[in-house]
């Protein structure tokens, strides 16, 4: 995306600087341009429910026509589902221990918030209540309320129905739902045009108000994400495939390189696709696993998504003082996972943060504070993304082996 003749996420962070400045040397006074920073917000807030809700039952589609793929498609469905989990608890636990957001209230900022809303935060439901609040007895009423557990769970059981039609009834709904999502992500790009214009104003806002102690929070931040993916890359995956394909970890992490460097420079996952079918080949993982397992990773497998919006979730509620309990951890787990199926491929990635810090009830007109630093934030879970997929596809492809071995026995025998 380009702002002008300006790539978006310079622009982005052009903004960011020039609104620290402005914070910076106006002070409080600046505040008087916010309102920009708040439609910024409005508008996103506006799009990102219904995004959400038909992007997921695109990305549950697969889910309905995995059979096709059989076990490996199901297995491949279960790796992806628990390495985002995975990724989703080292995203919780740091910044509950570490707090980075600690010892900075910027409650004030959030517009209509007041403090008895904030007190009320005590007061968290139970685990069976959160599982039963995820069911929606009336979906609609869930889009009207910006309800976003509930709507993900609906999204993805609509999905896997469409995905279970005869060919041409499934082809018909298919055709209109990937018409109202590429409408969709029209609008959400017309709204990324202001981006640069809402992170200034809400830049500026929140230096003026509060100095350069929230971009030292946004730093600490950093240093923990970079710590958490480091965690998920080598211990997890690297274990992973130690022990479950017959590649060793470190021939694996070495053909790895390449398509690491490049995701780390473009910052898609799509874009890496070549270099880690490549990469695949070199470590013996048949065309017909690679071809089904990675394009299908490249879309609905974000293990450094799972990683980053809990933490953003869990930052933003510590800057706003507001305690989470047991149910809205398990809240912001489900969504990080499951809204990051359908968000590939979106304009602005930071959108799913959005939809998690509302499915908790996190003020969200703080968020545009790492806008500026999201393209730094991308290039690094985009190479774990990409890793992720390629320690699915050797782990396949010896799943896959496994089988045709015993087949191979069974027949001899016969």
């Amino acid at each position: 995306m380009k702002f002008f003749k300006i790539d978006l996420g310079i622009a982005i962070l052009i903004a960011m600087i020039l609104g620290a400045a402005l914070g910076y040397v106006f002070g409080e006074d600046v505040s008087v341009i916010a309102p920009i920073g708040q439609i910024f917000i409005k508008l996103l807030s506006m799009l990102v429910i219904p995004l959400v809700f038909f992007s997921i039952i695109m990305g549950a589609q697969a889910l309905g026509q995995s059979k096709n793929a059989g076990k490996i498609g199901t297995l491949t469905f279960v790796y992806f589902g628990v390495t985002s989990f995975i990724a989703v608890f080292f995203g919780i636990l740091f910044p509950m221990i570490f707090e980075p957001g600690a010892g900075l209230d910027i409650s004030n900022l959030a517009q209509g918030i007041t403090d008895a809303s904030l007190k009320d935060r005590g007061d968290v439901a139970g685990f069976w209540d959160t599982l039963l609040g995820a069911i929606p007895a009336n979906p609609f009423f869930s889009l009207s309320k910006g309800e976003v557990l509930p709507i993900i769970v609906f999204a993805l059981f609509f999905g896997v129905g469409v995905g279970k039609l005869p060919n041409e009834k499934r082809d018909l709904v298919t055709k209109f739902i990937e018409g109202v999502n590429d409408v969709l992500t029209w609008m959400i790009i017309k709204v990324m045009w202001i981006a640069p214009f809402g992170v200034l104003a809400l830049m500026a806002d929140a230096v003026g108000t509060f100095g350069f102690d929230v971009l030292s929070s946004i730093g600490q931040l950093f240093i923990l994400y970079m710590l958490a993916l480091l965690i998920v890359t080598f211990p997890v995956f690297g274990l992973l495939v130690q022990w479950l394909s017959k590649v060793s970890a470190i021939k694996f992490f070495k053909e790895m390189m390449t398509p690491q460097v490049f995701a780390v420079s473009s910052a898609s996952s799509l874009a890496t696709l070549p270099l880690n079918y490549k990469a695949c080949e070199n470590m013996g993982v048949k065309k017909s696993i690679s071809s089904f397992v990675l394009p299908l990773g490249a879309t609905v497998n974000m293990a450094g998504n799972a990683v980053f919006n809990p933490m953003v979730a869990i930052f933003f509620a510590q800057l706003y003082g507001m305690e989470l309990g047991f149910s809205e951890y398990i809240a912001i787990a489900i969504v990080s996972v499951l809204g990051a199926v359908g968000t590939a491929g979106v304009p602005g990635p930071t959108l799913l943060s959005v939809a998690v810090l509302m499915a908790v009830n996190i003020p969200v007109e703080a968020l545009p504070l790492i806008f500026g630093v999201d393209r730094i934030f991308d290039m690094f879970r985009t190479a774990v993304n990409i890793t992720g997929d390629a320690s699915c596809a050797v782990i396949m492809e010896n799943l896959d082996s496994s089988t045709d071995d015993i087949k191979e026995v069974n027949t001899k025998a016969a």
